[in-house]
């Protein structure tokens, strides 16, 4: 089966700041460019963090109100640092979470779920920067058409990998959700044909109505002969 990568999904062409980049020019450069975020990079364009809208807001937050009022909310340690900050250098968060253009699709959505971002930059072997990956990129691939992921299913899973006979599982797809209806040879390959179903690229859910031949699950007694012969 072929999984979709981070890099057939990222956007190659990343707009970047360096740790000395204004506050000022830094708001330009998502106006500009219609973006959320920009990786903050060094001389040798290895993302050192982050800088996204969320972190310039954290400035606005904190300034007095038109009367000279100062705000209800106070930030304390690096939050009051990175509110004052004036340059990408204090304002970013950092270290930069990052992938690896080869990674499946799957892999980068574990990555950013587990850090809780919503981009990775992506880098090369030696670190540097070659992309950015967002949320939105990564669920490009529940576009798939129904048609192609059931195409996918039948041909690579059901036989090529799993060998089965063209007749023995119906497939259907609905916006992404897989039935499967049939009978197997064997009971334990109904969880295996289920995990590398989800496994397809575009796959939502996988419901199974799926009989079994034999059931090869269940722990077969020696024979008491085989058993007094061994003995």
């Amino acid at each position: 089966m072929q999984h979709r990568s981070v890099n057939d999904v990222m956007t190659p062409e990343v707009v970047t700041a360096r740790p000395d980049t204004p506050f000022k020019e830094i708001a330009a450069l998502f106006h500009r460019n219609d973006i959320t975020a920009i990786p903050v990079v060094d001389d040798q364009d290895r993302p050192l963090g982050i800088v996204s809208e969320a972190d310039l807001i954290r400035k606005a937050a904190v300034l007095p109100d038109p009367e000279g009022r100062y705000p209800g909310r106070w930030l304390d340690g690096p939050d009051r640092a990175r509110a004052e900050a004036e340059t990408a250098g204090g304002l970013m968060t950092s270290p930069a979470v990052t992938a690896r253009p080869a990674w499946t699709v799957a892999e980068a959505a574990r990555l950013m779920d587990k850090h809780r971002v919503k981009r990775l930059a992506v880098v090369d072997e030696a670190g540097r920067l070659v992309g950015i990956v967002s949320r939105s990129d990564l669920l490009e691939v529940f576009l798939r058409h129904d048609t192609e992921i059931r195409e996918e299913i039948v041909d690579e899973v059901l036989g090529r990998t799993l060998r089965l006979a063209p007749d023995a599982v119906r497939v259907t797809v609905e916006d992404g959700i897989v039935t499967l209806t049939g009978r197997l040879p064997r009971r334990s390959q109904i969880p295996v044909t289920e995990r590398l179903c989800r496994a397809v690229d575009g796959v939502v859910a996988v419901h199974r109505e799926l009989d079994w031949t034999e059931d090869d699950t269940e722990p077969r007694l020696e024979h008491p002969r085989a058993y007094r012969a061994a003995s």
